[in-house]
C-alpha cells in the first residue's frame, strides 16, 4: 500500500492521482478512436468532462447521505475528497446517465460513441486497480496460498493485483479487436460482459464482500444479470435481420 506519498511539504494521494491518470489515458484514446467512429473528438471530450465531473459530486453526495450523521456533526468534512469517500456504483450511474443525456442532446448516434469510448474505459479499469492497490481498498480474504501478501493484519489472496490483471487483459482484448466487430456497439457490451465476468471470478477471492441471502455476494450476484443482460444484447445486435415482408 501506498496511499500516500510524501514529496517535501507536498502530500500526494496516490490513489486519486492513479484515477486521475486513467481519466487522462481515457481521454487521450477516446480522441483518438473519434474520427474512425466519424465523431468529433471534442464532442465526445465534453461528454466524458460531463460524466465525470457529475459522477464525481453525485457520488460524493450519496456517499454522504449514506452516512449523513456523521457529516451533521462535521459538516466541512463534506468538503475532504478522496475516492474511499466515495460511493462508486451510484456516481457511475448517475455519471452515465448526464453524459448519455448530453450526448442525445447533441445528436450523438449512441452505439458509435459507446464504441469510441470502450478503450478509454477499459484503461480506466487498469486504473482503478492500481488506486485500489495504493489504497489497500477491495483486499481479499485470509489465505495460505504461497502468492498471498500480508496486509491488515493477515495473509490474503492479492485482489487488487488479480483486478490490475484482468483489467490489463480486458484491455489487451478491446485493444487488439476493436477494428474487427461484426455491429457498432458490440465493442461496449463486449467490455461490459468482460467486466462483469472479471468481477464475478474476483468477487469469490474479496474479504470485504457485501453478503446477502446467506452465502450470497451481492456483487456475484450483479454480475450475472449485469452478464445475462449484455450476452442477449449482443446477440439481438448480431442476430441475421428478418426480410421485410413488405418487399
Amino acid at each position: 500500500m501506498l496511499p500516500i506519498l510524501q514529496v517535501g511539504p507536498l502530500a500526494i494521494q496516490m490513489p486519486g492521482l492513479f484515477l486521475l491518470a486513467g481519466v487522462w489515458v481515457a481521454v487521450s484514446l477516446t480522441d483518438r478512436e473519434a474520427p474512425r467512429h466519424s465523431l468529433k473528438a471534442s464532442v465526445l471530450s465534453n461528454v466524458i468532462l460531463i460524466g465525470l465531473v457529475v459522477g464525481i459530486l453525485s457520488a460524493r453526495l450519496w456517499y454522504v447521505m449514506r452516512f449523513l450523521e456523521v457529516y451533521l456533526d462535521s459538516p466541512v468534512s463534506v468538503l475532504s475528497l478522496n475516492p474511499s469517500t466515495l460511493a462508486p456504483l451510484e456516481g457511475a450511474l448517475t455519471g452515465l446517465f448526464a453524459a448519455v443525456y448530453y450526448g442525445y442532446r447533441k445528436g450523438l448516434p449512441l452505439w458509435p460513441t459507446l464504441d469510441a469510448m470502450t478503450p478509454g474505459l477499459a484503461a480506466v479499469g487498469i486504473a482503478v486497480g492500481l488506486s485500489h492497490i495504493a489504497s489497500g481498498d477491495a483486499f481479499g480474504a485470509e489465505t495460505g496460498l504461497p502468492w498471498s501478501i500480508e496486509l491488515w493484519g493477515a495473509q490474503r489472496h492479492p485482489t487488487q493485483i488479480y483486478e490490475v490483471l484482468a483489467a490489463g487483459i480486458i484491455f489487451w482484448l478491446i485493444w487488439k479487436n476493436r477494428r474487427q466487430v461484426p455491429a457498432s456497439g458490440f465493442l461496449f457490451l463486449a467490455w461490459v460482459a468482460l467486466s462483469a465476468l472479471s468481477r464475478l471470478a474476483i468477487e469469490a477471492f474479496r474479504g470485504d464482500s457485501v453478503i446477502a441471502f446467506g452465502s450470497l455476494r451481492t456483487a456475484q450476484l450483479a454480475s450475472v444479470m449485469v452478464l445475462a443482460m449484455v450476452l442477449a444484447g449482443m446477440h439481438f445486435l448480431v442476430r441475421p435481420q428478418a426480410p421485410d415482408p413488405r418487399r
